[in-house]
């Protein structure tokens, strides 16, 4: 498979992925034409793609809230693309419906995290609690640590300058930071990568749960949430 990323808005990223052998294609996270978040402006666009390119029928898969919904998906469901393997992973907490989306094409696995994985950070618990946020993410770091992460969002360098706080005795942390510094763009990452530098993903770890103050690993990742929500970096 190829997967193909273009900027959108002040910081999101959007997603091409296709099938090498088919030439078939799904898009992850389209935004605009309208300045709209994430799949915010799916009605317009599926309006644009049916005019310029004589397509007839564009099946939008989600959860829910989608705009331009046609295929309401759930967890495990394998949406067909090609020879590519697709596997929908229900993820809530940012949002209620939240779906992280699995790809695999026999060699090369790939995963993409929207608003609940970040690269070194997750996202806020807009409509759900940090047992969620911390069963969604327990569902990713079960993923082959090869897997691939593309997130909706390049926040990077932000959450590198909070997770140095969070473990100072990190060294491979404060190596990790120094290469995304020279970066504009910093995906992918992997998930083997955020297992040794995410700290959202790291509740397990004494230095992570001493910052908190409390070994229970639920309890940590909701305060890690709110030290990020109030987190400034020089």
């Amino acid at each position: 498979m190829n997967i193909t990323h273009a900027p959108a808005l002040s910081d999101n990223y959007m997603y091409l992925i296709t099938d090498n052998k088919t030439k078939e294609c799904a898009v992850v996270d389209p935004a605009e034409p309208d300045a709209a978040d994430h799949a915010g402006g799916n009605e317009n666009l599926v309006k644009q793609a049916k005019k310029e390119l004589g397509l007839k029928d564009i099946p939008i898969y989600g959860g829910e809230k989608v705009q331009a919904l046609t295929h309401m998906v759930k967890d495990n469901e394998e949406i067909p693309l090609g020879q590519l393997k697709i596997t929908c992973l229900s993820t809530p907490c940012h949002t209620a419906g939240h779906i992280c989306y699995l790809v695999d094409d026999g060699n090369k696995k790939a995963v993409f995290t929207g608003d609940t994985l970040f690269i070194s950070g997750c996202g806020k618990f807009f409509e759900g609690t940090a047992e969620q946020m911390y069963s969604s993410l327990q569902k990713l770091a079960k993923l082959d640590p090869q897997t691939e992460v593309y997130c909706g969002h390049e926040y990077t360098l932000q959450n590198f300058k909070f997770a140095v706080t969070v473990e100072e005795n990190n060294s491979g942390l404060q190596d990790r930071m120094k290469q995304m510094q020279s970066k504009k763009v910093t995906i992918p990452s992997t998930i083997g990568d955020e297992l040794r530098y995410n700290p959202f993903m790291r509740t397990n770890q004494e230095d992570v749960q001493k910052y908190t103050g409390t070994k229970n690993e639920i309890e940590c990742l909701a305060i890690l949430r709110e030290k990020k929500n109030n987190f400034k970096s020089t």
